[in-house]
């Protein structure tokens, strides 16, 4: 792998991302450019990666290091990249020995940004992220914060863990950008009814799957939006995330994303009941020891309203179930009745008896469709689970082509 870094004050950044790199079994070559060097020294990405660094190509020229890093490459990562670095890599300009790296790569490459807001803005840069996106290379959206010196605004450098993770799932797709062109709606995390200002009704879903779906697909080149129910996870790299709390937001949401979107995936898990009134005061015990009634109503059933009022033609709906089995049958024979009540074209059965997978970076499914058909995904990182997910519905557009 080569690690690529430009000259921004986001440079540091990098040798997190280095270490994370090596850490996980990843044999790096750090390619600073020249000013990238002026911000962190060649002895740091030596120490950090445990070979000699330079920007030069006229260093060890006998090994050609110019055309070998790029031909030897596995995965090309740039973090930061500024403006300048995806301008050169846009135009196939190289005339230094990162630049010529990119040029001569044939392997996947991702570039991750890092520049002020007025540069990620400026009509040059966004013309040259759209043709680099147009050859199928990853460039990922910067994140919004704390820029140079007292700026805020989008332009941030996305942190180092994001970055890995966006790397392992290119790796792992081996470059795969099925995705591309497609518009995707995933949903995630538990939503919330109020009880009082205080108080409100709830479940343990923690969003994790929703968000390493909106990641996976992000990866494989998906336009990804991401509602987001009450989690508390970081926005995914190059996602727009919509956050909101209760199950009519999460309606609302999700139904005016999904009128363009070729698939809507539902991970989260909003709630079936709701207060048919909220207090506006916080509801205070009783001294006598008493307690109020609740009187519930219930709340539309998203995933069924989307699966029959279809907004796009061929436009694929996918369904979770968290199931425990009871008295009237085992967890997958209540999915597959839940499967045709829904109407959706594929569900994801979850077993969470004991309170299994709420919380859990893994996870293990069964995957329902529409034809009967039960694929089961052994249990892995939920990153897994989100690629045989994506995998799934490629295969219904496929179908959908045919």
């Amino acid at each position: 792998m080569v690690l690529g870094v430009s000259g921004g004050i986001a440079a540091y950044k990098a040798c997190e991302l280095l270490r994370r790199l090596t850490e996980s079994g990843h044999d790096v070559t750090p390619v600073p450019t020249a000013a990238a060097l002026e911000f962190v020294g060649a002895p740091t990405w030596s120490a950090l990666s445990g070979k000699p660094v330079s920007a030069e190509v006229w260093d060890a020229v006998h090994e050609v290091p110019h055309v070998r890093l790029g031909q030897e490459a596995d995965l090309v990562v740039v973090a930061p990249a500024t403006a300048d670095l995806l301008a050169k890599a846009a135009h196939g300009l190289a005339d230094d020995l990162l630049t010529n790296t990119l040029l001569t790569a044939r392997c996947p490459v991702v570039f991750a940004p890092a520049m002020h807001t007025e540069m990620w803005e400026h009509p040059a840069t966004v013309a040259n992220v759209a043709l680099l996106r147009e050859r199928g290379v990853v460039v990922l959206d910067p994140a919004s914060g704390r820029l140079t010196g007292a700026d805020t605004g989008r332009g941030r450098l996305p942190e180092p863990a994001q970055i890995f993770e966006v790397c392992t799932a290119v790796l792992a797709r081996s470059g795969v950008r099925d995705l591309v062109g497609r518009r995707v709606v995933v949903s995630a995390g538990g939503t919330r009814e109020y009880l009082d200002p205080v108080r409100f009704l709830g479940n343990r879903s923690s969003g994790l799957q929703g968000f390493a779906l909106a990641s996976a697909a992000a990866a494989r080149g998906a336009e990804v939006v991401l509602v987001a129910a009450n989690a508390t996870l970081a926005d995914p790299v190059g996602v727009e995330v919509i956050r909101v709390e209760t199950t009519a937001q999460l309606r609302e949401a999700v139904l005016a994303a999904s009128v363009d979107a070729d698939a809507v995936v539902m991970a989260a898990a909003p709630a079936d009941y709701r207060p048919t009134s909220v207090s506006e005061s916080k509801i205070k015990k009783a001294d006598d020891g008493s307690a109020p009634s609740l009187e519930l109503t219930q709340n539309p059933d998203i995933l069924r309203e989307l699966a029959r009022e279809r907004r796009t033609e061929g436009q694929v709906i996918v369904g979770f179930a968290a199931e425990t089995g009871d008295a009237t049958g085992d967890v997958l024979s209540l999915a597959r009745a839940k499967l045709a009540r829904k109407g959706c074209d594929l569900l994801v059965v979850n077993d969470v008896s004991g309170g299994a997978v709420f919380g859990s970076d893994e996870n293990e499914a069964v995957l329902l469709d529409a034809d009967g058909h039960a694929t089961e995904v052994p249990r892995a990182s939920k990153g897994v689970l989100a690629h045989a997910i994506w995998d799934a519905v490629g295969t219904r557009f496929i179908s959908d082509l045919g």
